[in-house]
């Protein structure tokens, strides 16, 4: 087990912002993941695992404890009915899967292409997109109880997904690390056109688009969008979608809808059925009718120029600068719609309240 320290972590984050680890250690086997469960337990030290960096904001003092990076690697695949079984390691590229997934003609989360970082975290944030969500696919999560050290399953319904959540990142959040997930994908299933924008994409093509057709037309909205990592692209310098689209009950949805209807008569505001009865309302435009729109900037952090939930690092900027975008971003929707935004970014050595 390699032991590093003082490593800074911004590069290892698609927002390339924060400062170094005090120690870090790059597993790639899970006896390497007890053994540096052990060091941290043995030295007190507070723990964060890495994965793919792409939904972070770590602070610019860093990280005081160890970072555990997750480099599980490892696909396996089998036969089930009408399905077919994939169980991935955490450490793998979760784009990589999906395109894996595709070229063997099983369906299920095609429409998740694009999405960077790694399959250990869409569990933890029942990933979603265009139509899908990792849950509906999932099988089972394999994790590592950090108190205990000991390994166990999890089915789909002990993880207790919603939107955007599991029991791994709210009630059980902090007491496993995700080693194994496993999906269950339709055998020559259908492709999920759902999304507007897939729609809008396929809307004068002859024919069902095969699987393959809507993870390129996925992959091409995304980079319209800087959503998808683009080297030298400094839209592409975010931890992506930086706000939940908010669940609202059908009566403060229709209390924005006629709000909406007085401040932008021209724009008609976006809404969507929810969970348990609920609305689901876009964060984007929320946040671009509330006067961020696609460029905005506040020094060297800004909204990124092809999407509007996007907060971007133009290069040289602090967590600081892009906490203070934030803040102002969440002040003025609250303040114009009546509306509270959650960000969907983990932070990384910040407090309960946000503060460093």
């Amino acid at each position: 087990m390699n032991i590093q320290e003082n490593i800074p972590l911004a590069s290892m984050t698609t927002l390339h912002v924060g400062g170094p680890a005090r120690y870090f250690i790059d597993a790639r086997t899970e006896t390497e993941v007890k053994d540096a469960l052990d060091f941290a337990a043995q030295r007190s030290l507070p723990l964060f695992v890495l994965g793919g960096g792409s939904n972070l904001v770590v602070a610019d003092s860093g990280w005081p404890g160890l970072v555990l990076k997750i480099a599980l690697r490892g696909i396996e695949f089998e036969f089930e009915k009408d399905n077919m079984l994939f169980y991935a390691g955490a450490g793998e590229s979760w784009d990589d899967l999906v395109a894996l997934t595709v070229g063997k003609d099983c369906a299920g989360i095609e429409c998740l292409s694009g999405i960077p970082g790694t399959v250990g975290g869409t569990p933890v944030q029942n990933v979603g997109a265009y139509g899908q969500e990792v849950s509906r696919t999932i099988a089972k999560v394999r994790a590592l109880d950090i108190a205990s050290g000991t390994s166990g399953e999890f089915t789909t319904e002990e993880c207790a997904f919603a939107y955007r959540t599991s029991m791994f990142n709210s009630t059980h959040k902090g007491k496993y690390i995700v080693l194994e997930v496993g999906y269950r994908l339709k055998l020559k299933g259908e492709p999920v056109v759902e999304y507007a924008d897939l729609k809008k994409y396929f809307a004068n093509t002859n024919g069902r688009p095969r699987l393959q057709d809507v993870r390129d037309a996925v992959r091409k909205i995304r980079q319209s969008k800087a959503m998808l990592i683009v080297p030298g692209d400094e839209d592409c310098r975010s931890a992506g979608s930086f706000f939940k689209n908010p669940l609202v009950t059908s009566m403060e949805a229709d209390r924005v809808q006629t709000l909406a209807h007085a401040r932008v008569p021209d724009k008609a505001m976006p809404r969507y059925p929810g969970e348990n009865g609920s609305v689901k309302l876009s964060a984007a435009w929320l946040v671009e009718q509330a006067g961020f729109t696609k460029g905005h900037a506040l020094g060297p952090v800004g909204i990124s120029r092809k999407h509007t939930l996007a907060i971007v690092n133009r290069g040289g900027a602090s967590a600081n600068d892009v906490i203070a975008l934030k803040d102002e971003v969440q002040k003025k929707v609250f303040d114009v719609w009546g509306v509270k935004l959650h960000p969907e970014p983990v932070f990384v050595g910040f407090d309960e309240n946000g503060k460093p």
